[in-house]
């Protein structure tokens, strides 16, 4: 059953309207022993604060799409079909070229129950990255749209009822079945742009009030469009972060767009060499692309030699329109290091719900663009012009992809959803077990689910996890006086595509935070929770969001696990906290406290006695400092000097019960890493 859609004071449409506004607005293997002790000196001042709003939570979001679910429809709403003249036939759609221009002619045909006179027709194309709103007025300008009936007696009254929606409402008499409306978006010499990222089947949705009072539904199956990306504009190249003598890992070579679409249209080679010592891989000197390559590939590197590594590449050839150099991310090879680094986003949305691309291109751009070692889908539960609690069919579809990309070894797919609660705040739920029928959608508006103890209670015992996001503000914050359950929440997201919710002092901070309610402070209410990254991501591109944004999220995660690309490796660490979170580069960190790994519990110890904090980083640009953060202490700083490698160790006083400490990476431009806290606890 598809939701009730109303027209411009739709709950649902005012909802998806207000998220189109919101999402833009804005353990150490080296010998410590041997690295000298480091001087600690005081933090730079913090920047201001962002601007206080004065309201966070949005009970009345919630209180508008209860309204919704419990109106009554119609049986003529969402009545008719609609095509793209010439694309009538099932699966056929036109394709066009991100951020371009085009002409749409569509076609309404009425139902059997027709539309009323003072009914409605609505054209709502997405109202995310940059689509024009179709209006009626200025012939010569962007999304013009011209409205015509063969119908007699049949006036159609057309307006621009908000951010691209447009509403034609039946006068004259009703129109009956078969009658036909023709809606030509963009038929201006200006045409209309369309969406600046590609995805399959693009939806110009089509919905239809047809009694004329006031409620409108989607109709079955609205018209898409295929977009694809535009000419090469960036270069990625991605490696794992750790690696053996021995080994062979992939090097992962794409050739994206200008806003980091996949699928450029690149053929030629990219030429690589390697940073560092050029004996220790073994690399091509180039990668050859053909058109069916689609500007990705993927090739195995042997590794000879231990080192710290980076590739560094060049295109050139047909399609490119300029130079384009990249360097991808630092590897580390380490014979006696035991523990394996995996690079992953936890977060991310699709086209089904409010985000791009199909849950397949999602997955293919993290595996074979971004190069990531694990990726969860999560879309909304209830949330967009679809939702996955009312359409069971889009649930299954994200299932079916999960099983499909799941590659354990290689690349792990996981399945999840986004619990959308507007008063206490947004969590992700991720499942790691084998068998996905173990997880359904479980609804934020549902009297029985509509907490976070309520949700906690409803997923004990399984293999899942939730993840509290833009805790701090954004487009809601998170409700800190309800404890994390320590058992299925025992990370926090503090980077994402919405800022750092870490705390007023964080390089690229969250917008519209709410005092007192960043991650610092609910590690002050003696939380134990571990730090990951998540893009939060509407863009179809997990793993590389920062590309269009300027800055994202990704999750680290440091496994000792003999099998370390499986589900239950990663909850095992994710579970320990083993985890550390950017802000989208992938900078590596390896931390010890006391000689234990980062996200331990560390016993404490006796007055005046001091424990070893140990480091080593690996930036992928010059490293400004290294802050350390403890609770009840003066903050304290690593100065970097602009080296792209830092290690050292330092004796710190003993942490007292119930303190904390972590360390934070600050790059050059603004790049962070965050290492999960130690936690001083008193010994069992």
């Amino acid at each position: 059953m598809r939701p009730a859609v109303r027209p411009a004071a739709s709950p649902v449409v005012s909802v998806f309207l207000v998220l189109a506004v919101v999402f833009w607005g804005g353990a150490c293997s080296r010998d410590e022993a041997a690295a000298p002790a480091a001087a600690l000196s005081p933090i730079p001042a913090p920047s201001p604060a962002a601007t206080v709003a004065r309201s966070w939570a949005h009970p009345e979001i919630k209180a508008e799409m209860l309204a919704d679910l419990a109106t009554k429809r119609s049986p003529s709403d969402g009545g008719g079909r609609a095509w793209i003249e010439g694309f009538e036939a099932e699966g056929a759609r036109p394709v066009v070229t991100a951020s371009k221009r085009s002409r749409f002619p569509l076609v309404y045909e009425a139902g059997p129950l027709g539309v009323a006179k003072g009914g409605m027709v609505f054209l709502q194309v997405s109202p995310f990255w940059g689509w024009d709103t179709p209006q009626i007025v200025e012939p010569a300008g962007p999304g013009y749209t011209a409205v015509r009936t063969d119908a007699e007696g049949v006036t159609l009254v057309p307006k621009t009822l908000g951010p691209q929606l447009l509403g034609i409402e039946i006068q004259g008499r009703p129109l009956v079945a078969g009658e036909r409306i023709h809606i030509a978006y963009g038929e201006g010499e200006t045409g209309a742009k369309v969406d600046r990222f590609a995805e399959s089947d693009s939806k110009l949705w089509v919905a239809v009030d047809g009694d004329g009072d006031g409620v409108r539904k989607l109709i079955d199956h609205s018209p898409g469009v295929d977009v694809r990306a535009g000419p090469p504009g960036v270069l990625h190249l991605s490696l794992p972060g750790t690696a053996r003598p021995g080994e062979r890992v992939p090097l992962t070579v794409a050739v994206l767009d200008r806003a980091g679409n996949m699928g450029a249209p690149f053929q030629g080679e990219v030429r690589i060499e390697v940073e560092g010592d050029a004996e220790g891989l073994d690399l091509p000197e180039s990668v050859v692309f053909t058109p069916d390559d689609d500007g990705r590939r993927t090739i195995e590197v042997p590794v000879r030699e231990p080192g710290i590594f980076r590739v560094r590449g060049k295109a050139g050839g047909a399609g490119a329109l300029r130079a384009l150099e990249a360097e991808s991310n630092p590897m580390l090879v380490d014979e006696s290091q035991r523990a394996t680094l995996l690079w992953g986003d936890l977060q991310g949305h699709t086209q089904l719900s409010d985000g791009s691309a199909t849950p397949s291109e999602y997955f293919e751009y993290g595996r074979d663009a971004a190069g990531l070692d694990f990726l969860a889908i999560t879309d909304h539960d209830h949330w967009g012009l679809e939702a996955l609690d009312a359409n069971p069919e889009l649930w299954d579809q994200t299932v079916s992809d999960v099983r499909r990309f799941d590659a354990p070894g290689r690349f792990v797919a996981l399945l999840g959803f986004e619990w959308t609660n507007w008063v206490e705040g947004h969590r992700h739920v991720v499942h790691f077990g084998e068998d996905e029928d173990d997880l359904r959608v479980l609804s934020s508006l549902a009297a029985d689910l509509d907490t976070p103890p309520k949700l906690w209670d409803a997923l004990r015992g399984k293999p899942v996890l939730t993840i509290a996001h833009h805790s701090a503000g954004g487009p809601v914050p998170i409700d800190w006086t309800i404890p994390p359950d320590p058992e299925l929440e025992p990370v926090t997201e503090i980077a994402s595509v919405h800022g750092s919710s870490e705390a007023p002092d964080s390089p690229m901070p969250i917008y519209n935070p709410k005092p007192g309610n960043y991650v610092r402070d609910a590690l002050e209410l003696d939380y134990r929770l571990g730090f990951t990254g998540g893009s939060d991501g509407h863009d179809g591109h997990p793993g590389l969001s920062q590309i269009a944004a300027g800055k994202s999220g990704v999750a680290a995660v440091w496994t000792d696990a003999a099998e370390p690309r499986t589900r239950g490796a990663l909850l095992e660490s994710l579970r320990q906290r083993r985890t550390y979170a950017t802000n989208g580069p992938r900078i590596l960190v390896q931390a010890s406290f006391a000689g234990r790994p980062m996200g331990s519990d560390v016993p404490i110890s006796g007055e005046g006695e001091s424990q070893r904090l140990a480091w080593n980083v690996v930036g992928t640009r010059p490293i400004d400092r290294i802050d350390v953060i403890r609770r009840g202490k003066p903050h304290s700083s690593i100065p970097g000097d602009g080296r792209r490698e830092l290690s050292g160790v330092a004796e710190v006083p003993a942490l007292a019960e119930g303190e904390y400490l972590y360390l934070r990476v600050v790059q050059e431009g603004g790049g962070a890493a965050w290492t999960s806290p130690f936690f001083g606890v008193a010994a069992k």
